[in-house]
């Protein structure tokens, strides 16, 4: 699949609100003392005392073990791999992403260990290897198992209902970061230039520009008669 076409057509589509709430924090401008707390040194975090004590025990210490995390990252890479627009999920810190929502979203922890631990014996399985040991074309015919519902064994479900959790949790963590935003080309609101109504809508409809509103409001160009907002 296109990853320009595919990926940011799955990241809008399927985005959980919830989760990118979770992921990416509501700020308080003034907070509640307007200087810095200890949910991460930030000023204006916003965050109350149990908040802050939550957030230090979710940064305090890892759900997945060292082995699970280079498994995600090889899996999150190979979902948004690096291109000639922007760097891959593990340069968007993706993993680390993952890593944190797991233990902010719990129902996540079960799914996410059992998937991995069923990715690692179809390999060992198939290839006699776990899956990050596994060639690159081997990884790809793995995946090839799973990554579409529509054709995939039923003797493979528990294994497509974890890539769908992946790839789900891959591209909301991509496309929140700074890197993912930046490969949309969101910018969100800016100042911009208005052209006016075009010449042909207004004489479709029968209205046009008063001299006053072409005085004031607007100003002409000498090359093209563009007119445009001041």
């Amino acid at each position: 699949m296109d990853r320009r076409e595919s990926l940011k057509a799955l990241a809008l589509g399927t985005l959980s609100v919830g989760t990118i709430i979770s992921a990416t924090g509501c700020e308080d401008k003034k907070g509640e003392s307007g200087s810095k707390d200890k949910a991460g040194d930030m000023p204006g975090y916003g965050r109350t005392a149990d908040e802050v004590k939550r957030d230090k025990a979710l940064m305090g210490e890892p759900f997945f073990t060292a082995a699970e995390m280079k498994t995600i990252t090889v899996l999150a890479d190979m979902i948004i791999p690096k291109d000639e627009h922007s760097g891959s999920a593990s340069d968007a810190k993706v993993p680390e992403f993952i890593g944190f929502i797991v233990k902010d979203i719990p129902d996540h922890q079960l799914p996410m260990r059992g998937g991995l631990k069923w990715l690692d014996t179809q390999c060992l399985k198939r290839y006699n290897a776990a899956f990050v040991d596994c060639s690159e074309q081997q990884r790809k015919e793995m995946l090839d198992l799973i990554a579409y519902p529509e054709t995939a064994l039923p003797e493979n479900s528990q294994g497509v209902a974890f890539f769908n959790r992946m790839r789900d949790l891959t591209a909301t963590g991509f496309f929140t970061s700074k890197m993912g935003i930046k490969d949309l080309g969101y910018v969100g609101n800016t100042p911009n230039e208005w052209d006016g109504v075009p010449a042909d809508v207004l004489q479709q409809y029968g209205y046009s520009y008063d001299e006053k509103t072409l005085a004031t409001c607007l100003k002409i160009e000498d090359r093209g008669k563009l007119m445009t907002w001041d």
